[in-house]
C-alpha cells in the first residue's frame, strides 16, 4: 500500500467508509486458541489496540492515548505483540507484552513502517513501507530485538516502477513469506493487478499465487500447518474470504458474492483474515460502512466458511484482527 493509499484510507475511515489496517499473525500448529487483538476506533478518530476472548468477552485495552495504534501481531508463543503507531510522528514499529505492558518503540526510521509480522522463532520482524525517501511500499525484514539492519526483500522491475508489496506474513515453518503485490495504481489510485504472492524468506523466488481482475487486498494468512492460505478477493462491495493451497491451487470462496450474478448478495465486504492457532476457525472483518452503516465488526467462522458469527456486539469501527496462540503465562 502506498503512503497515499494508506493515509487516504484513514481519512475515509474517519468518515466511516474506509478500510482497516493491521497485519494478521500467522498461526502455528499445536497451539490452543488465545485472545484476539484488534484496533478499535474512538469517537475522536484515534485507534487503540484491545484484546478479547474469541467469543468477544473480556474486551481489555492494551494501548491508550491519542494517535493511532494498529497492526497487532503476536509472537508464536503468544507472549509479545508487535504493532504500528504514529504517536512519535512517523509510522514506526512498536512492541509490548501481550497484556499491554512494556511498550517500546522498536524502529526509528522516521519514514513509514507498518504491518509488522514476527518470524516463527521471534528473531525477526517483516514489515511493509519504506525506510528512506518516500516510495511505494516494499517488504523489509528487521531484527526483532534492536529494530536495526533492515533488509529489503522486494523491488520493482523496470517495467513496473510503481509496483508495491504489502502485508507480509511468515509461513509457520519460517521458510516463506506470503504478501500482496500490485503492478501500480490507476488514475483513481486503485491498485492494478493486486495479487497474493509468496517468496522465500530471503526474498528469492517471488511469484504470484493468484490471478484475475479482482484485487486481493487485506490480508493473507497461513493455516497452522502451512498447507493453506486465507485471503480476501473482490471489488469494493463484493469482497469475500477465500482459501487456497499453499501452492495456489484449489482456490475456494468462503464468504462474499459468488462470481457472477447472485440474489441476494451478502451485505458488506469481508476481509482481514486471521486463522485460529488450532486451525479450526478464521476471524475476519465485515465492513458495513459502504452501506452507510457506521459499523465494521469482527466475525469468526469455521475454517470451511460455515457458521459466521459476529463477536463484537457494539456498533463501531474495528481494524483487522490478530489471533494469539495461548502460552503458559498467567497474565494471558
Amino acid at each position: 500500500m502506498s503512503p497515499k493509499k494508506f493515509v487516504g484510507a484513514f481519512v475515509a475511515a474517519t468518515a466511516l467508509v474506509g478500510l482497516a489496517f493491521a497485519p494478521v499473525s500467522a498461526s502455528y500448529p499445536g497451539a490452543a486458541n488465545g485472545r484476539i487483538a484488534v484496533g478499535v476506533r474512538a469517537p475522536d478518530g484515534s485507534f487503540n489496540i484491545y484484546a478479547m476472548q474469541p467469543n468477544g468477552a473480556g474486551l481489555t485495552a492494551l494501548t491508550s492515548g491519542a494517535g493511532r495504534h494498529l497492526c497487532p501481531d503476536y509472537t508464536a508463543d503468544g507472549k509479545r505483540i508487535a504493532f504500528c503507531s504514529n504517536v512519535s510522528g512517523a509510522w514506526e514499529i512498536w512492541t509490548m507484552k501481550q497484556n499491554g505492558t512494556r511498550q517500546a518503540q522498536l524502529t526509528h526510521f522516521g519514514a513509514f513502517a507498518i504491518f509488522p509480522d514476527f518470524s516463527p522463532d521471534g528473531s525477526k520482524i517483516a514489515f511493509s513501507g519504506f525506510v528512506d525517501e518516500p516510495q511505494n511500499d516494499q517488504i523489509y525484514v528487521v531484527d526483532a530485538t534492536t529494530g536495526l539492519a533492515p533488509v529489503q526483500l522486494t523491488t520493482c522491475p523496470a517495467a513496473e516502477p510503481d509496483c508495491f508489496s504489502d502485508y507480509p506474513v511468515w509461513s509457520p515453518d519460517g521458510t516463506k513469506i506470503a504478501f500482496t503485490r500490485g503492478d501500480g495504481f490507476d488514475a483513481d489510485d486503485n491498485p492494478v493487478n493486486e495479487q497474493v504472492w509468496v517468496m522465500n524468506a530471503d526474498g528469492s523466488n517471488a511469484h504470484a499465487l493468484t490471478s484475475g481482475a479482482d484485487p486481493k487486498d487485506q490480508v493473507p494468512d497461513w493455516s497452522p500447518d502451512g498447507s493453506r492460505i486465507a485471503y480476501s478477493s473482490g471489488q469494493f462491495g463484493s469482497e469475500g474470504i477465500w482459501t487456497m493451497n499453499a501452492d495456489g491451487s484449489n482456490q475456494h470462496q468462503l464468504t462474499g458474492c459468488a462470481p457472477g450474478p447472485t440474489d441476494p448478495c451478502p451485505a458488506g465486504d469481508d476481509f482481514g483474515t486471521a486463522w485460529a492457532p488450532d486451525g479450526s476457525k478464521i476471524a475476519f472483518l465485515r465492513d458495513l460502512t459502504g452501506l452507510g452503516i457506521p459499523d465494521r465488526p469482527v466475525y469468526i467462522m469455521n475454517a470451511d466458511g460455515s457458521n459466521p458469527t459476529r463477536i463484537t456486539p457494539a456498533q463501531g469501527i474495528h481494524a483487522v484482527p490478530a489471533w494469539q496462540a495461548r502460552g503458559t503465562d498467567s497474565d494471558q
